[in-house]
């Protein structure tokens, strides 16, 4: 029975526990749920749908391709032969003809426009993934100002602690000199309402986390709940190389310019076909003979159109501006990036800069606090010199926090500057 008991409890335990399971978030993670999260990327299966059925419907331009057509008509006048003969007796036309055929075609040389077109349906795919590629990149620089945010309001939340600590033993020491006689009961009255601004703030800074983890939540598709930990991202060595995804695009763009720079030559070809036509209708092939008849026709079809010769230069030339254009767009991002890469890294080293000296001065605020603690319990000071003191340290310790976030969100922002 006891090691039942024991099994039991044990279980009871075990169960609380998982039940108090705390979930946690890395930055990483973050990026990736965003990106699977956001609307946008099912347009990724449909792209590449798009991609495949226009492909196929290309590579049927091969196959034979069937036509029936019908006509029937009735005409002023026919042909007819300008004289008469007693041996030999040819009867009008009728004006009223009619015929109905079908056609077989199939392309023996088309000049590579089926070629063309599949290799313009792909770069048009890859055009369409990059964009959207460029569109997922973007979300990272949002999920950087909600992921620090949340984390900054956390370690503001456990300096608050501490700050409240150190004015519990305010409030303590204030006690005993009041029970000794040294002090009066206005110090610690001083002493308890700081602590409620102190719990003030507490209450502010949780509902700010509340609502950043809310918006992470639903960027991530993840509902965080107060409980939630962000664990603290590592910090970064600054990238010198930019591998953004808008380059990858200006790349496909320029693939696209190419393909459809070998469309045009295409044009210029001519294009050879065989063809089978069989129909009925009267009159038939014979035009001499008055009646219905079927009939058939066979061969090689030449198709040559010239007119492109006479735009082909200026369609070029319209490429290669186009061309010229990307390249433009290009230089241009890269340019803007470079100067936003240049700013952000003097941001950097500006608070690497600063943080160094938050050690010390924390240091020295913290030593300048410890005396006054004794000082207020030896009654040598009163609350509000003591109250200083701590304030003057707790702003050192937030000031350093700050430093971290803010150095940690310039490093990653130049990250996602530069390109994961």
């Amino acid at each position: 029975m006891k090691k039942l008991l024991t099994f039991l409890c044990l279980l009871l335990v075990f169960d609380k526990t998982q039940g108090q399971a705390l979930e946690k978030l890395t930055l990483e993670e973050s990026y990736t749920l965003a990106n699977e999260n956001y609307p946008q990327i099912n347009q990724r299966d449909l792209i590449s749908k798009s991609e495949a059925y226009s492909i196929s419907n290309a590579a049927k331009g091969i196959f034979p391709v069937l036509t029936i057509n019908g006509q029937e008509s009735y005409q002023s006048d026919v042909t007819q032969i300008p004289f008469q003969s007693p041996e030999m007796n040819i009867d009008p036309l009728s004006k009223h003809q009619y015929k109905v055929y079908g056609e077989v075609t199939m392309n023996l040389y088309d000049g590579g426009v089926i070629k063309n077109q599949k290799q313009s349906y792909q770069a048009g795919a890859k055009i369409d993934q990059q964009k959207l590629e460029v569109e997922l990149y973007k979300l990272n620089d949002r999920v950087n100002q909600l992921y620090f945010g949340a984390l900054l309001l956390d370690a503001q939340i456990r300096q608050n602690q501490l700050l409240r600590n150190d004015i519990e033993r305010g409030i303590q020491r204030t006690e005993a000199a009041i029970a000794n006689g040294i002090a009066l009961k206005s110090s610690r009255d001083v002493l308890q309402a700081e602590r409620l601004k102190v719990n003030q703030k507490l209450i502010e800074l949780n509902a700010a986390r509340t609502a950043y983890l809310e918006m992470l939540g639903l960027m991530v598709g993840k509902n965080l709940e107060d409980s939630a930990i962000l664990e603290k991202p590592k910090q970064l060595v600054s990238n010198e190389v930019i591998s953004r995804p808008e380059l990858l695009l200006f790349d496909y763009q320029r693939q696209a310019i190419d393909v459809q720079n070998k469309f045009l030559s295409t044009r210029l070809k001519p294009k050879f076909s065989i063809f089978f036509q069989g129909g009925y209708g009267r009159p038939g092939l014979n035009m001499l003979k008055n009646e219905a008849e079927t009939y058939y026709i066979g061969g090689v079809r030449l198709h040559w159109t010239i007119a492109s010769f006479y735009t082909h230069k200026k369609e070029k030339a319209l490429l290669d501006i186009s061309r010229s254009n990307i390249e433009l767009q290009r230089a241009t991002f890269l340019y803007n990036t470079n100067l936003a890469v240049r700013s952000q890294k003097s941001e950097v080293k500006k608070i690497q800069d600063v943080l160094a000296a938050d050690d010390e001065i924390i240091s020295l605020r913290e030593k300048i606090k410890n005396t006054a603690s004794a000082q207020l319990a030896d009654g040598v000071i009163d609350s509000n010199d003591y109250l200083r003191e701590v304030t003057a340290e707790d702003q050192a310790r937030q000031n350093k926090i700050l430093h971290e976030i803010q150095l940690l969100l310039a490093q990653y922002s130049l990250q996602t500057t530069t390109g994961i």
